[in-house]
C-alpha cells in the first residue's frame, strides 16, 4: 500500500513547565498539512517477522534502528503476534530538524499500516495508545485533525478551528533547530494561550536571526498569520487565496534570499 504521511505546524505554542522527568508542558495547537507529506510504500513480506527499510529523497542522518518507522513495527511485533513481517520504502519529503513532525508521522502511519496489513482491527484510540511512547505528538497523526496539544504534547482535544481554503508558504532556510537546543535556552511563560505566540521564537531568532527576517518577510508579503512551526526550523505564512488572478503569495516574496527555500506553496 502507499500512504502519504502529511506533516503538521503549530499554530501557537507555549512552554508552561519542565517537569521532573525532564519533560516539559506545553500547549499548542497541531495543525495538519496534507500538502506536504513523506511517501510510503508497505507491503507484506514472506520472510519471517521483520522489518525491510529502504529510503530515497532527503538523506536520513541516523541508523534504521533509530528509525521511527523501524521502532513503531517493533513494537507492533512486540504486541501482536499476528504482525509479521513487513517492507517499507520511504520517499522522504519532509526535512528534519523543521518543527513539522515528519518522523513522528512516518511512525503513525506505519501503526496504521500494520493494523490495515494484518487484520488487527484496533481503533484509532488503540493505535494512538501503541505510538504514543515513540514521540510525544505521534498519536496526533493517527486522529490527523486539528487538535489542542497538552501535557508534553500528548494529550489531544480536537478543536473545529481551520485554515480551509487559506493558501500557506513554508520557508526553510539552511539551519536546523534540534528540540534539545530550543529547550535548552527557552523561558517559560504564564500567560494565557495566543495561536499567534511561539515561546521558542524569542531564544531560536536570537541564534537564528535568518528565521526572524523570514517571519517579517512573510508579514510584509501579505500573511494574515505568520510563526515558527514548533522548535524551527521552518517559519509559515498564512495567506488569503486570491482566486481572482491566480496569483501566489510567492509572487511577493521578492527576496532571493527566501524564494530559493520555499519548500511548500498551496492551498489548505
Amino acid at each position: 500500500m502507499q500512504i502519504r504521511a502529511n506533516c503538521k505546524v503549530n499554530a501557537g505554542l507555549r512552554v508552561r513547565r519542565k517537569r521532573d522527568d525532564g519533560y516539559h508542558e506545553i500547549e499548542t495547537l497541531f495543525y495538519p498539512v496534507h500538502g506536504l507529506y513523506d511517501l510510503l510504500e508497505v507491503e507484506k513480506t514472506d520472510g519471517e517477522r521483520g522489518i525491510e527499510l529502504t529510503t530515497s529523497g532527503i538523506d536520513i542522518d541516523c541508523n534504521d534502528e533509530d528509525n521511527l518507522i523501524v521502532k513503531a513495527y517493533r513494537r507492533m511485533a512486540e504486541k501482536y503476534e499476528q504482525v509479521g513481517g513487513i517492507r517499507v520504502r520511504l520517499d522522504k519529503r519532509v526535512p528534519f530538524g523543521a518543527g513539522l513532525g515528519g518522523g513522528s508521522s512516518d511512525a503513525a502511519h506505519t501503526v496504521m499500516a500494520v493494523n490495515e496489513l494484518f487484520g488487527l482491527g484496533l481503533s484509532k484510540e488503540e493505535m494512538a495508545e501503541a505510538v504514543r511512547p515513540i514521540g510525544a505528538d505521534c498519536a496526533f497523526f493517527v486522529y490527523n485533525k486539528p487538535c489542542i496539544a497538552t501535557g508534553i504534547g500528548d494529550k489531544l482535544e480536537p478543536t473545529d478551528f481551520t485554515w480551509s481554503g487559506k493558501r500557506m508558504v513554508m520557508i526553510k532556510p539552511e539551519v536546523s533547530v534540534s528540540t534539545r537546543e530550543a529547550y535548552a535556552g527557552i523561558h517559560l511563560h504564564d500567560e494565557p494561550f495566543d495561536l499567534r505566540v511561539n515561546d521558542f521564537e524569542e531564544t531560536v531568532f536570537e541564534r537564528y536571526p535568518i528565521l526572524g527576517r523570514a517571519k517579517q518577510m512573510l508579514t510584509d508579503a501579505g500573511a494574515e498569520y505568520a510563526l515558527m512551526s514548533g522548535s524551527g526550523s521552518v517559519v509559515y505564512g498564512v495567506f488569503e487565496k486570491d482566486t481572482e488572478s491566480g496569483s501566489l503569495p510567492l509572487d511577493r516574496l521578492i527576496d532571493k534570499e527566501f524564494a530559493a527555500m520555499v519548500i511548500f506553496d498551496d492551498t489548505l
